[in-house]
């Protein structure tokens, strides 16, 4: 489960509700009607995680002899955006961002699947409070949620027991005060290992992931930006700045530069360069496959204020069916099986170690019996935990907001209160352009 790739997408998002015309009516079958035919199924995952894809589309061709599924792996956000925007692409397109929910809801590229819930007596209930919100927009849902991403907080344990620590940070200044004593530098001064990377262009430290410990909000109730008038952000980024200051910007730059890809082996939690790092529940995955030796513990994102302890960011895949799509009834029966099948999700929650998102799913015993796993269980089902709001412009805003934090954290802004004011000004002037 992916979320770093919001950036590239803002611009392929624009242009395929810009170039392409609206969707034509689409006429579902009766209930109980016969589903049969070919159905294109693109996703981003790749390696590992698709295998688990294709076994579990296994499990759906079996149950479903007559329809036959075309898998396309490694198709990120932007492809699928794209292909939409030329009037081709997939039938059904598997996301990594819930934030592109609003632009393709709004937007008409992945049709209203109200129509086929009806029609089939879905229960929406089953899913969990949090992804039912964020897979629709202004009462249009075009989204179901295709397993969930909790997002908390992983500690290494051989370098807690070095620097004389016994658990994890709760608090911001928790986390500040651990992060300078696992911090060790070579002789020559340069950092050799970091206790916390606080970067915000660092992994997974989008500020969306980061908002949950302050409490911060995004938008106001009529769909402007809050970041200027919310003291939360300005509590999150001088906690940030303060830390960055502590390495020194040029050392941290310096230090990141040399660290291993994310998704890679090399990656830098599980090398032991980084003592403790901001991630969702799917590296867990990685860490079995990729540094079984290494301990580890996770816990919940340290906080501002302790009463909102235990919290964190909730995002997830999401799937629809395009448009264009060719065979639209196939393309719903296989989102129906993905989303709803209490046994599929299940299944594939212990593959790719995603968080289930029916109330079934969660509650298997499977599902529960991993310690580490059930901490971002937790989470995901914390009231304290957040989301990004859906928003007709996509993740424009959070990419605008971005190039302010940039600034920020290497010191090109001053005056943090006039940042934000000016940051608030981009942020609403994007949105109006992406709604």
């Amino acid at each position: 489960m992916r979320t770093r790739a919001v950036v590239a997408l803002v611009a392929a998002v624009l242009l395929a509700s810009a170039c392409t015309p609206a969707p034509k009516e689409n006429k579902i079958a009766q209930p109980g009607a016969s589903v049969s035919g070919t159905v294109e199924l693109w996703h981003f995952f790749t390696d590992r995680e698709a295998a688990a894809i294709d076994s579990v589309i296994k499990d759906f061709t079996a149950a479903h002899p007559t329809i036959k599924v075309t898998v396309k792996s490694g198709q990120d956000d932007a492809k699928v955006t794209q292909a939409i925007g030329a009037g081709s692409g997939p039938d059904v397109g598997l996301s990594y961002s819930t934030d592109i929910v609003g632009k393709f809801c709004a937007s008409g590229a992945w049709v209203d699947l109200n129509q086929y819930i009806q029609r089939d007596k879905i229960d929406l209930n089953k899913l969990n409070a949090t992804t039912r919100s964020y897979t629709e927009f202004q009462g249009k849902r075009c989204a179901m949620p295709f397993l969930a991403d909790a997002y908390g907080l992983y500690y290494n344990k051989d370098l807690f027991t070095e620097a004389g620590l016994s658990g994890p940070p709760k608090t911001l200044d928790e986390l500040t005060e651990y992060a300078k004593k696992l911090t060790v530098k070579n002789p020559d001064g340069s950092l050799k290992t970091v206790g916390f990377l606080p970067l915000f262009d660092f992994y997974e430290n989008a500020a969306s992931h980061l908002a949950p410990m302050v409490g911060a909000k995004w938008l106001t109730a009529d769909g402007k930006s809050a970041i200027g008038a919310d003291p939360a952000w300005k509590t999150l980024l001088t906690w940030q700045k303060n830390l960055v200051d502590f390495y020194g910007y040029a050392n941290l730059v310096k230090f990141k530069a040399a660290l291993g890809d994310e998704f890679s082996a090399d990656n830098a939690f599980q090398k032991g360069k980084v003592a403790m790092n901001v991630d969702a529940e799917y590296r867990l995955a990685f860490l079995a496959d990729q540094a079984p030796k290494l301990q580890f513990g996770v816990a919940p994102l340290p906080t501002s204020d302790p009463a909102r302890y235990g919290g964190g960011y909730v995002t997830g895949n999401i799937v629809g069916i395009s448009k264009n799509a060719k065979n639209p009834e196939a393309a719903w029966a296989l989102i129906e099986y993905l989303t709803t099948d209490d046994k599929a999700i299940t299944k594939l929650a212990g593959l790719l170690k995603n968080v289930p998102t029916t109330t079934a799913a969660l509650a298997d015993p499977s599902v529960q019996s991993d310690a580490n796993f059930k901490v971002f269980l937790d989470i995901f089902a914390n009231p304290n935990s957040s989301t990004t709001p859906p928003s007709p412009s996509g993740p424009a805003y959070q990419e605008t907001f971005g190039q302010f934090l940039t600034q920020w954290q290497s010191g090109k802004v001053s005056d943090l209160d006039a940042g934000l004011a000016g940051a608030d000004k981009q942020v609403n002037g994007v949105m109006q352009l992406g709604g």
